[in-house]
């Protein structure tokens, strides 16, 4: 099994409003940048959406993996283990049920560990993934978080999501 690195961040002006993701994916030698931007999303949205892009852009199934996030919302409900229970409710009163179930079904494929880190710090990777996100969010073509637009749309979700 080979050791993959995973630097991810979210970004969104406004929360609600535009977004964007960055992820960094990294293999010995071997690097990989990915960024997206939306039209009107969160910033909890995007912190996730790039770990399940990052993950998703693997290769082969079963790899050993660890993500890097500042983003304490991802960590601590991976690591601590609260999007099981959540899972176990059917995601009842939680958000973004669409991304956490887009989730678990890429992370049940690879062992995952999750590690968080300070954003805004001197952690050049996280940096990195931080100027991607910015950026895609302050892009042109942006796309629609569509599930989140609908949703907000029919007052399911929370707008400070």
């Amino acid at each position: 099994m080979a050791m993959i690195t995973i630097y991810t961040d979210g970004a969104a002006t406004g929360n609600p409003g535009p977004g964007g993701y960055g992820v960094l994916l990294m293999y010995k030698q071997h690097k990989k940048e990915i960024s997206q931007g939306f039209r009107r999303t969160t910033n909890n949205r995007m912190e996730l959406l790039a770990v399940i892009i990052g993950l998703e852009a693997l290769k082969n199934l079963g790899e050993e993996v660890t993500i890097f996030s500042d983003s304490k919302y991802v960590v601590d409900s991976v690591e601590k283990r609260w999007v099981f229970g959540w899972e176990k409710s059917g995601f009842k009163g939680k958000k973004n049920p669409d991304l956490w179930r887009r989730f678990l079904l890429i992370y049940r494929k690879h062992t995952v560990k999750f590690v968080w880190v300070k954003g805004h710090a001197e952690n050049p990777f996280n940096n990195r993934v931080d100027e991607l996100a910015t950026q895609a969010a302050a892009g042109h073509d942006l796309l629609i978080d569509e599930a989140y637009e609908c949703e907000t749309k029919a007052g399911i979700f929370n707008l400070e999501g």
